[in-house]
């Protein structure tokens, strides 16, 4: 079947026809004529199927007829990241180039007033994180009872974001009779929920059964010891001896741990990126950029990075951290082996990951092959230590569970209070440190005040000999 035969516009299919695809994937073919109908549609679809042109396509064919008015869009689309929310105003951009639409992007990290001039002006599709477009609702500057349409992406991302509640509180803000896509690669009993609430009689669109990993993608996992020099050694000669390796994303779990791969690495010569929450919006930005071109081959990233992000021509992933959740896994390697592409995936794996190992192909149904433990030579522990020994921060014990640092008592957690940009470098915390001692009345220059002390103790006391 060919995008012709899905009731796209003329103008649409122009578009598409000028990007230069000519068949639509499994979940563009089934979800697209549905759209179309009005249908309130839930997709479950393994990322890198197509899913962004499978409600992007329908929405601009749609949007054709009507106007928009002034702070009331007449489509929504969630989504759970900033770099999302950008890739999927790409894909607006690309395929409504020949319409006059006016595209809007909330999130963070971007001037409010910038913002609130696009909204004023009118805007027929509104692509938003969670929490700015709260902010801006409770602002008053942005009314969502024109909303026709309202896409919620990477719903299984939003549930581990915490984002769940916005979402419920957001689809209340918009009309009852508005239509709704749902699209998440795997289906939580909490997000069967959200699908059983906020959806009327959907169309479910299953391409591929929830949380299993592309057949393109080859997996394999190497065991190491428990020493963080040694995870970082062996990663060195993964890198180093792979195959046909173009670019590839390196996972980590904290973003702590991203800063300080992120530092050893470049200290042994790779060209590397960084890329985790704590990065200012112009920082992730310009990394994703450089890594997209090919000017740095080598990204390392937290989960912010897993879901969703159509990085073309991803090679390899590594897993140099083995994800605590098995869902993250088939996130992370779903950036490689995307659009029909073969792929690698590598886990690093240690003792202490043996359980989580064991989760994640329980999930995906199918056992990952062990590779040769590769051996760490004394000289390259060495070395480890050698390039790092000048920059890297000295470690400090975290408090106990049930314990609160006495210098740690703002919001931000221990992580974020560590975590540091990824290109500059990395300050050792202050949490755990005892607080400086108070000064006594000895060190001031103010003779001390004692009237309002009883008389009694005052008298001079004699001391025995």
């Amino acid at each position: 079947m060919s995008f012709s035969n899905l009731g796209l516009s003329d103008k649409v299919l122009a578009a598409v026809a000028a990007t230069g695809y000519t068949i639509p994937t499994p979940i563009q073919e089934q979800a697209i004529p549905h759209v179309l109908a009005r249908r309130d549609v839930l997709g479950i679809a393994q990322t890198g199927t197509g899913k962004t042109a499978a409600f992007v396509l329908p929405m601009l064919t749609l949007l054709e007829k009507g106007r928009a008015r002034a702070r009331m869009p007449r489509t929504l689309i969630l989504e759970p990241t900033r770099e999302l929310a950008a890739q999927v105003k790409e894909n607006f951009d690309k395929y409504g180039a020949g319409q006059k639409l006016n595209v809007a992007l909330l999130i963070g990290g971007v001037s409010f007033g910038d913002q609130d001039t696009k909204l004023t002006r009118g805007v027929d599709v509104l692509i938003a994180t969670p929490g700015r477009l709260l902010d801006h609702t409770e602002r008053g500057g942005l009314l969502l009872t024109g909303v026709e349409l309202l896409v919620i992406d990477e719903a299984d991302r939003m549930l581990d974001m915490g984002f769940i509640p916005d979402i419920e509180r957001i689809c209340k803000l918009v009309p009852f009779t508005r239509q709704t896509l749902f699209f998440t690669a795997t289906m939580p009993t909490e997000i069967r929920r959200i699908t059983e609430t906020f959806l009327h009689n959907p169309v479910k669109v299953e391409v591929s059964k929830p949380a299993s990993t592309a057949v393109t993608v080859s997996q394999s996992q190497v065991g190491v010891g428990r020493e963080p020099h040694q995870k970082r050694e062996v990663l060195r000669q993964l890198l180093r001896d792979a195959k046909d390796l173009k670019n590839a994303i390196i996972f980590c779990n904290r973003k702590r741990e991203v800063a300080l791969l992120h530092k050893s690495l470049q200290k042994h010569g790779f060209s590397v990126a960084a890329l985790h929450g704590d990065m200012d919006q112009s920082a992730r930005t310009a990394a994703l950029d450089q890594f997209r071109k090919g000017e740095l081959p080598l990204l390392v990233a937290s989960d912010v990075a897993a879901r969703g992000l159509d990085i073309p021509e991803v090679s390899h992933v590594f897993n140099f951290d083995v994800p605590h959740h098995s869902d993250d896994y088939v996130h992370r390697i779903g950036r490689t082996g995307r659009a029909g592409r073969l792929g690698t995936a590598i886990s690093i794996v240690t003792p202490a990951d043996q359980k989580s190992m064991l989760a994640i192909e329980k999930l995906i149904g199918q056992p990952i092959p062990k590779t040769e433990q590769i051996a760490i030579s004394e000289e390259a522990h060495e070395e480890e230590s050698s390039a790092e020994s000048s920059g890297k921060p000295h470690e400090h014990r975290k408090p106990r569970n049930g314990q609160r640092s006495r210098r740690g008592r703002g919001k931000a957690s221990t992580e974020t209070a560590t975590a540091a940009p990824a290109i500059a470098a990395v300050q050792p915390p202050s949490i755990g440190r005892p607080p400086p001692p108070r000064a006594t009345r000895e060190q001031h220059s103010e003779p001390a005040d004692h009237s309002h002390l009883p008389a009694f103790l005052l008298r001079p006391v004699r001391a025995r000999g």
